[in-house]
C-alpha cells in the first residue's frame, strides 16, 4: 500500500513539478513556525526556569494541570471564554451569510463595489486602531453615542467599565471589523452556483425570495458547514488581541478569557509552565471540538472537512 502510494506520488511530482515547487514556501512556513515550536509543549510538564533552559528544568508531570483545574480564577476565565465565543457565534456567524446574500442581489455594480469596499475595509485595521475608534465613539466624555443618549434624556453609559455592557461592546466591535471579510467567502460560493438554476426558477415563476431560499441557501450549505466546524475549533479563542486592547481591571470578571489569562500569567508573572499548560488545554479542546463537529456533520448531513 505504501509502496503504491509513493510510486503514484512520484509520478504526480514528475508530471506537476512546477505546482509542487510552489508548495515549498508554504511547507517551510508550516515546519518552521507551526510544527517546530510544538516541541515547547514539554514546558507544560516541567518547572521551567528561563535561566536553566528547557533541558535543565525539572519534570513535574501533571502538576501544572492540577493547578489549572484547581485554580478559582480558571473557572471564571473558562466561563467568560465560552460565553463570549457563544455570543460571537450566535450573533456574528449568520451575519456574513446575510450580507453576502443581500450584496449578491445588488444589480448596480458601482453601488455594489462601493458597499463592498466600505464593508471590507475595517478588516485591514489593527485592533489598536479599532479600539481607539470605539473608545472615542463610546466615551462618557464627549463620545457621540453618549451624547445622543443624553440628548434623549438618558444617563451616560460607561461602556468600557460597566460589566453589564462590556461583552456587547466586544461582540459589536468584532462584528464591525470582521463580518465584511467573512462575506468574501460566501460571495465566492454564491458565484459558483450554476446560473441556469436561477433561470429555471424564473421560468417557473419563483421570485427573489424563493430563489434565495431554494437555490442560494442550499448552495451555501457546504461552505456554511465548513466555516462552522472551523469556528468550533476556535471556540476557546474568544478574541485575545481584541480584549487585550479594550479591557481593564474593572471588567476582568466578565472579560478575562483564556488568551488574556495566559498573557497575564505567562508574561506578567513569568510563570511559563502554567501558561503553557493553559494553552495546551485550549488546543486539545479545540482539536476535540473540530473532530466532534466533523463527525456529527458527516453523520447527520453527509458533509464534512474530511
Amino acid at each position: 500500500m505504501i509502496a503504491t502510494y509513493m510510486k503514484r506520488l512520484g509520478l504526480d511530482v514528475r508530471r506537476d513539478w512546477d505546482l509542487y515547487l510552489m508548495l515549498i514556501p508554504g511547507i517551510l512556513f508550516l515546519l518552521l513556525f507551526k510544527y517546530t515550536p510544538m516541541y515547547g509543549i514539554v514546558i507544560a510538564f516541567k518547572d521551567f526556569n528561563i535561566f536553566d533552559g528547557l533541558k535543565a528544568s525539572p519534570w513535574v508531570g501533571w502538576t501544572n494541570f492540577e493547578r489549572l483545574f484547581s485554580s478559582p480564577d480558571f473557572g471564571v476565565v473558562f466561563r467568560n471564554t465560552l460565553i463570549i465565543s457563544l455570543y460571537k457565534i450566535v450573533f456574528l456567524f449568520p451575519l456574513p451569510i446575510v450580507v453576502a446574500i443581500l450584496m449578491n442581489e445588488i444589480r448596480n455594480m458601482i453601488f455594489k463595489r462601493s458597499i463592498q469596499t466600505v464593508v471590507y475595509l475595517p478588516h485591514f485595521l489593527s485592533w489598536v486602531i479599532v479600539s481607539g475608534l470605539f473608545i472615542d465613539l463610546l466615551s462618557t466624555d464627549g463620545g457621540i453615542v453618549n451624547r445622543i443618549i443624553v440628548s434623549l434624556g438618558g444617563e451616560p453609559i460607561r461602556f468600557f467599565m460597566d460589566t453589564d455592557v462590556f461583552r456587547s461592546v466586544l461582540v459589536t466591535s468584532a462584528g464591525w471589523k470582521e463580518v465584511g471579510w467573512s462575506t468574501i467567502i460566501y460571495l465566492a460560493s454564491i458565484a459558483s452556483i450554476d446560473p441556469q438554476l436561477y433561470e429555471a426558477a424564473k421560468i417557473d415563476g419563483a421570485g427573489r425570495f424563493r430563489q434565495i431560499m431554494h437555490i442560494t441557501l442550499p448552495g451555501l450549505i457546504p461552505v456554511i458547514i465548513l466555516m462552522f466546524i472551523l469556528r468550533l475549533g476556535h471556540i476557546l479563542e474568544a478574541g485575545t488581541e481584541q480584549i487585550l486592547v479594550m479591557y481593564n481591571s474593572l471588567v476582568y470578571s466578565v472579560a478575562d478569557v483564556i488568551g488574556t489569562y495566559v498573557y497575564r500569567i505567562g508574561l506578567g508573572q513569568q510563570d511559563y509552565s502554567f501558561s503553557t499548560a493553559v494553552g495546551l488545554f485550549d488546543s486539545v479542546v479545540g482539536l476535540f471540538l473540530i473532530l466532534t463537529g466533523n463527525y456529527l456533520s458527516r453523520k447527520f448531513l453527509q458533509r464534512g472537512l474530511w
